[in-house]
């Protein structure tokens, strides 16, 4: 047999971070002292009350089947959640399905919307994964280039010099991984007139809408007249809850969209794991004073990581809205790329980063950094990696 795996895997890559996180996990293990800001697993603990419903279920045998959609009262707390936090209404019955993780939920989106060929447009950098999802799908991916000089906004202009007979969706993520930026409202205005205009189906990733700062606002595409029929909300409980682990995630939006979803889920996964459902809920319901806490030692990890960050000659980084992460441009310090970069901080620091280059275009000449470890891990990889750059000419 000449071809023993498909043809279409050989446009897709490894997940840039996936194999990051196994570098230093290999560096750990052969005894070397790397300290590791290239991931995106918050240190604390999931909650409480959010292990003990969890546990309860357990306890009472639930562990066996649930619905494809997810549990009703889970469903119920997340459109409570939508039309309290971002004023966006759906029907729990029919149009929001619970998913094992966000991931998954971006995933089985691409897959109910695209057919063979289809374009999806990309603000980059972005996430890793989205280019590859599309590409899975049997989709296009269009990057729509973004700029560190406008600290990447998303302009009308950007989107219609990439549209196409083509174009069917575009992927959206605010707060955006890696930069930190969060929508403004121009820039929504902009994205919702031309999604209407061109008859775009929209998947808005707001896996971060939680962590926000200062006097920022998280709003949603879903939230707006020309959008609210036209877009697929995914979020979850791994970045808000620090429920990684878990893996529980959920999509919503219009009745068409999400049964087509719904098959994708049907003939793939299933469904989320039952008792991890249970865990959902107590999320969704409880007390979010855990939450609180986590962004706001996000918010002093920030504050002094940018300016650590600042006062090394050559470096230039904004200061992100939201997520946690920080995006330094370091194209002025003379590394040919930020391959390069990372490879040198991890030879010369022990310190992993996450090259721009795998955010795809206008990533080039950045680094990504985690926000999310312990503090005293941020403060240690910080010094090292400040103290390294300072040093390279």
């Amino acid at each position: 047999m000449e071809h023993r795996t498909a043809r279409k895997l050989a446009r897709v890559e490894r997940s840039a971070t996936m194999a990051l996180a196994d570098q230093a996990r290999s560096l750990r293990q052969s005894g070397r002292q790397v300290v590791n800001l290239a991931g995106g697993d918050p240190h604390f603990g999931t909650p409480a009350h959010v292990l003990e419903a969890a546990r309860d279920a357990l306890d009472e045998g639930f562990t066996h089947y649930t619905s494809s959609r997810g549990l009703p009262e889970l469903r119920k707390a997340v459109t409570d959640r939508l039309s309290r936090k971002l004023g966006v209404t759906r029907d729990p019955d029919r149009e929001v399905i619970i998913t094992p993780s966000a991931k998954h939920a971006v995933f089985a989106s691409l897959m109910a919307v695209l057919d063979p060929g289809d374009e999806v447009l990309i603000p980059t950098p972005s996430w890793v994964s989205y280019v590859q999802m599309v590409r899975l799908a049997g989709g296009q991916p269009v990057p729509v280039r973004l700029c560190a000089d406008d600290n990447f906004t998303l302009s009308r202009e950007r989107l219609q010099a990439k549209l196409t007979p083509r174009t069917k969706a575009i992927v959206l993520n605010y707060p955006t991984n890696p930069t930190g930026r969060v929508a403004s409202m121009p820039e929504l205005r902009d994205i919702a007139e031309v999604v209407a205009a061109h008859d775009l189906v929209v998947i808005s990733d707001e896996i971060y809408e939680d962590i926000v700062f200062g006097q920022t606002v998280h709003r949603s595409p879903a939230a707006f007249p020309e959008c609210a029929e036209r877009t697929l909300t995914v979020s979850g409980f791994s970045k808000s809850f620090a429920m990684t682990g878990w893996r529980l995630g959920y999509v919503s939006g219009p009745r068409e969209f999400v049964n087509a979803v719904l098959k994708v889920q049907e003939h793939s996964v299933g469904e989320a794991g039952s008792f991890i459902q249970r865990g959902g809920v107590a999320a969704l319901l409880g007390d979010d004073a855990p939450v609180r806490r986590m962004v706001e030692q996000y918010d002093r990890h920030r504050k002094w990581a940018h300016g650590m960050l600042n006062q090394v000659p050559g470096i230039e980084c904004a200061l992100p809205e939201g997520a946690f992460y920080l995006f330094p441009d370091i194209s002025a310090l003379g590394f040919s790329d930020s391959h390069t970069c990372a490879q040198w901080l991890i030879d010369k620091a022990g310190v992993v980063v996450t090259p721009g280059s795998a955010f795809g275009p206008g990533g080039e000449g950045h680094i990504r950094l985690s926000l999310a470890p312990p503090t005293a891990t941020v403060e240690a990889g910080f010094n090292r990696l400040c103290d390294a750059l300072s040093t390279f000419r």
